[in-house]
């Protein structure tokens, strides 16, 4: 159920309280906890007790342009032939999982990066005969794409459809031009515009869009315009990011100054502003970062009590059947966590060595995965039903158990952001914006002012 979001708390006192680093818990344990030391044999035991039907994720790591806020794995080049050493090696590790997906079939396939429309319509075709050749890959399937506008031509756009893409993610952050150069991604809104447009007429099942507050130069009033805008685009789905600035460790963001930057009441401001105006226009305010029309999967996921979360985000599919294929690529998969390289020369060195390109690990122990289905069942749906929770997982005395999480919640408590009864656990409409440090009183790894992650606002 959606929040009532005049009961959202934008109390200034709570924010600079609970406004800490944490984790957005695409996956618990993090990213941070694997480890070099990993079998790679764990990789085969869990694809083989996993469920029938997986996920497919592809990185394509290459952009045309540089954008300074991104903190992605990506290659900014010009040539393209670099695309077609990156697909050969591809078929070389679809090779490799293919013999033990064998008797699985993929229900959900997505390609992101970078920017998976530097692609030519050949190498996509290629890359589509490729994922068919290896995998079963289910009728219904859904197969997503993430879009740059400015890499994406009509023709394309047409050609995606007709190799069976049937969802859209367009890159928009911002509609203000001097947003836009300031951190290199000038993209006209009438080219935007118009892809929404010919994705809705072409047939796409559902179209998101992208945007990010925090941005440089960015304030109230013209971000209000680009909500506007948006909103009149009509997409299914809106995800909005908070721009995390760390140019110590991204190079790019070098180039965007500090004193460009909107303060933190600004941020707060722009957030307050979005999330306001698209629960008005009727989304769903999924939780944290996301919002879909009622009528989106999602959405319905979410009604159900179905909503589940991995490193693709929210997901109406598996939580723990996650393949991830190309450079930096986590998969999940049965409680074992594992990760490619991130290296583009070191990916390539271990497909030409015929080896699995994976960097490290992390199998989960019984405590990892009971922690895993708490933190994802309030990160999606706000709420615990301690009893059947206590069943399903053998958990004699739940608030013994969780003692030291118990003691993390009084402040929450004491502020009216989580409910706690006997038979249940409550995060408040107020507490949804800060779900994130609620959950993170249930990690067993984060110890006070200890791992660093990115803020809320």
């Amino acid at each position: 159920m959606a929040p009532d979001i005049n009961k959202l708390q934008w109390d200034p006192q709570l924010i600079g309280k609970y406004n800490i680093n944490g984790p957005r818990y695409t996956s618990y344990p993090t990213a941070l906890a694997l480890s070099t030391d990993f079998e790679q044999t764990q990789i085969q035991t869990a694809i083989s007790q996993s469920l029938n039907e997986l996920s497919l994720y592809l990185h394509i790591p290459f952009c045309h342009k540089l954008c300074y806020y991104c903190g992605c794995n990506k290659v900014v080049t010009r040539h393209q032939h670099k695309a077609d050493t990156y697909l050969d090696a591809l078929a070389q590790e679809m090779a490799f999982y293919a013999p033990l997906l064998d008797t699985k079939r993929i229900n959900q396939l997505h390609l992101g990066g970078g920017t998976p429309t530097f692609l030519t319509e050949l190498q996509l075709s290629r890359l589509m005969a490729l994922l068919h050749k290896y995998f079963s890959i289910n009728p219904d399937a859904e197969i997503s794409i993430e879009i740059d506008p400015r890499s994406c031509s009509d023709a394309k756009l047409r050609h995606l459809r007709t190799l069976g893409f049937n969802r859209v993610s367009f890159g928009v952050q911002d509609l203000d031009e001097k947003v836009q150069i300031a951190i290199n991604r000038v993209q006209d809104t009438d080219l935007i515009r118009h892809q929404v447009q010919l994705s809705r007429t072409l047939g796409f099942s559902s179209i998101n869009l992208d945007l990010i507050y925090g941005l440089p130069y960015q304030q109230a009033v013209s971000f209000s315009e680009t909500i506007e805008e948006i909103i009149r685009l009509n997409p299914d789905r809106i995800s909005l990011f908070s721009y995390a600035h760390l140019p110590q460790r991204f190079a790019a963001q070098r180039k965007i100054s500090d004193a460009s930057l909107p303060d933190a009441p600004l941020k707060l401001e722009l957030m307050q502003l979005a999330i306001n105006r698209f629960v008005g226009a009727g989304y769903q305010f999924i939780g944290m970062d996301h919002f879909a029309r009622p009528d989106d999967a999602l959405a319905k996921a979410q009604q159900a009590g179905k909503l589940q979360r991995n490193f693709q985000g929210y997901t109406s599919a598996g939580q723990d059947a996650l393949i991830a294929l190309g450079v930096s690529g986590i998969s999940q998969v049965s409680g074992v966590l594992w990760q490619n390289s991130k290296d583009l020369p070191a990916y390539y060195t271990a497909i030409s060595a015929g080896d699995l390109p994976v960097e490290r690990g992390f199998s989960l122990n019984a405590d990892d995965k009971l922690r895993a289905a708490l933190i994802s069942q309030l990160i999606c749906h706000f709420e615990l039903n301690i009893e059947a929770f206590s069943h399903k997982w053998r958990v004699n005395g739940f608030w013994q158990y969780f003692a030291d999480a118990l003691a993390r919640l009084q402040p929450f408590m004491e502020d009216g952001l989580v409910e706690i009864y006997a038979e249940r656990i409550k995060v408040t409409h107020a507490g949804r914006l800060w779900v994130r440090s609620i959950c993170a009183c249930f990690d067993a790894y984060l110890a006070p002012g200890g791992q660093q992650y990115s803020k809320v606002v």
